[in-house]
């Protein structure tokens, strides 16, 4: 790893990086919101949707995420960006990496840094904040197109007016918070009503929104041949998450997720295709960590991410081998083109609208062998598990 200083910069590999700004926690210490912009040749967004932060968590090019926060055993918080610079679109120069604070200063910020990892967790670039004051906003650091590579500069620039001030001198527009409406007051709970416990999972409704908001920073576990992966204690309980493996040269990989003794109880996903960048989902535990066993022949790469990792489905999606998408739209009809010639199976997972029914609702939407070219009728927005050996096209409408 190379440790930077003010003004200093680096090549970085034009693949799917971590950009982490960390710090230490404490009891008068404010909060770091971390933030990207992506700029053109002017340094300035062409809209707002160039601005990914925790309100607006992924660029329409996929190529930026926001991933949300984590917490260290040793009270190191860190705020989490996913970056695939090879997916930043043509025109798009440079990639910002700033943060703003909540109720305080970068001044009462300690241990404050940035730091950028390969997704196998791989230390590339770190870089440290020593001279912060009184800014409420920072820049950290960019990436940045040079003689058609990728680098980054360690820049350490702060802005005494917030991520609102930031944001304007990138060209993005700050609306003026409008005068509170007053509200009516609430009505008088019934006498004898319990108080309510916020907890996880949300309302059946409101279930893939909120999984889909959820942010925790990425699990990666590398390996070879068959083993149990233990996940970290901090996934969401109750809460679906992304389960993404590669592997090369393996006859087959195989995922199962774990009982409460260790064994095998669900097949998440299975593939035998020679080079495999695979997707599909667990569910998280209520009272322990998510248990996952692998087995495959040759060395492989485990990433556990949230929800919004997942790709959407809004018009049309391509892919080749096992995969999971999201699907936010109405009840309506998916088209479905295989190029394979072993199975093609999808399911469909969605809330059910029976109320005494507490788990998701299966469908499987198709299921043939082949090649092939059919519709399917889809009920509700939710998840598309889809499991195949070759190439694959699913879109919205008939």
């Amino acid at each position: 790893m190379t440790v930077m200083t003010k003004g200093g910069n680096l090549p970085v590999p034009a693949a799917g990086l971590q950009v982490a700004v960390t710090w230490r926690q404490g009891a008068q210490v404010p909060d770091v919101d971390v933030s990207a912009l992506l700029l053109d040749a002017t340094g300035r967004v062409r809209s707002d949707a160039d601005l990914v932060f925790y309100n607006q968590p992924a660029h329409p090019s996929g190529a930026v995420r926001h991933l949300g926060k984590g917490q260290g055993a040793d009270g190191t918080g860190a705020d989490w960006l996913w970056l695939d610079l090879a997916a930043v679109e043509l025109g798009m120069d440079r990639v910002v990496v700033a943060a703003s604070t909540d109720a305080g200063t970068f001044g009462q910020v300690p241990f404050l840094d940035v730091r950028v990892a390969l997704p196998d967790g791989q230390q590339v670039a770190s870089f440290t904040i020593g001279d912060a004051s009184t800014e409420t906003a920072f820049v950290f650091g960019e990436f940045y197109r040079r003689n058609g590579g990728w680098k980054f500069r360690a820049v350490g620039q702060g802005y005494a007016s917030g991520l609102a001030g930031l944001a304007t001198d990138f060209g993005i527009s700050v609306a003026e918070d409008p005068a509170p409406v007053p509200l009516a007051p609430p009505p008088a709970a019934p006498a004898h009503a319990a108080p309510v416990a916020a907890s996880f999972p949300a309302p059946p409704a409101d279930r893939l929104a909120a999984e889909l908001a959820l942010s925790f920073p990425p699990f990666t576990h590398r390996a070879s041949g068959k083993e149990r992966v233990t996940c970290p204690p901090n996934l969401p309980p109750g809460a679906r998450v992304v389960v993404e493996i590669e592997c090369r040269d393996s006859i087959s990989v195989h995922i199962d997720s774990c009982d409460a003794y260790g064994r095998a109880d669900r097949d998440l996903l299975s593939t035998y295709e020679d080079e495999v960048h695979a997707r599909t989902f667990a569910t998280v535990p209520e009272d322990r960590p998510l248990s996952l066993v692998v087995r495959a022949d040759t060395p492989w790469t485990l990433r556990v991410l949230p929800l919004a990792h997942a790709r959407r489905l809004v018009h049309s999606l391509n892919g080749r081998g096992p995969d999971l998408l999201v699907y936010e739209g109405a009840a309506g009809v998916l088209s479905f083109v295989h190029q394979g010639q072993s199975n093609f199976v999808v399911w469909h997972y969605f809330t059910s609208d029976d109320p005494e029914w507490q788990d998701d609702e299966e469908d499987l939407l198709v299921n043939e062998v082949g090649r092939l070219d059919v519709l399917a009728p889809v009920r509700a927005p939710g998840l598309l598990r889809i499991e195949a050996d070759g190439p694959w096209r699913i879109g919205v409408g008939g």
